[in-house]
């Protein structure tokens, strides 16, 4: 048995639509020249200078562009500092790099994977965090989770900050 709605209900919503649209005006030339002088200004960015700006109009200066809420600095030298690596996955909106396995060529038996998070818009130091696994081949040839050093970790985020510092240098902005 098929339900069928009655005429009248599909006339009724179809008129509750085209009166909502009704009462929307054109925007005036006030309302114009405000939003073009703001594109001029350069504060259509959502985040400010640091964050990584593309789409139309992403040019330094321009208004334009879809803005995320990460460092461009940090996003790039991230990038830089792990690039020997395969990605896996790389969110410039979340700020999630993820590399897949790595085995290094001096080393057959062990492997590694890094997972990069950039928490913030500043260039800072916790504005960045690395995670580190290791895995390690055993005698019956499975890979197993194996301890990583500390340091490796902390000497990774110090790269990629300094990674981030020199670019931000070269770009003018390192006053």
């Amino acid at each position: 048995m098929r339900l069928r709605i009655p005429h009248l209900f599909k006339v009724l919503t179809l008129c509750a639509l085209v009166s909502s649209c009704a009462g929307s005006t054109p925007p005036t030339e006030d309302d114009i020249k405000s939003r073009d002088e703001l594109r001029r200004e350069g504060s259509g960015k959502i985040f400010g200078d640091d964050a990584f700006v593309f789409g139309p109009g992403a040019k330094k200066g321009e208004g334009g562009g879809v803005g995320i809420a990460v460092n461009s600095f940090l996003w790039r030298a991230s990038l830089d500092t792990i690039s020997f690596m395969p990605l896996s996955s790389a969110d410039p909106f979340g700020g999630v790099i993820i590399t897949d396995w790595f085995t290094p060529p001096n080393s057959t038996r062990e492997r590694l994977k890094v997972q990069v998070y950039i928490l913030d818009r500043q260039l800072r130091s916790d504005g960045l965090r690395v995670a580190v696994f290791r895995q390690t081949l055993n005698s019956s040839g499975a890979w197993v989770q194996a301890t990583i050093n500390k340091q490796t970790v902390v000497d990774l985020e110090n790269a990629i900050l300094t990674r981030a510092r020199q670019l931000r240098i070269s770009s003018g902005d390192g006053q």
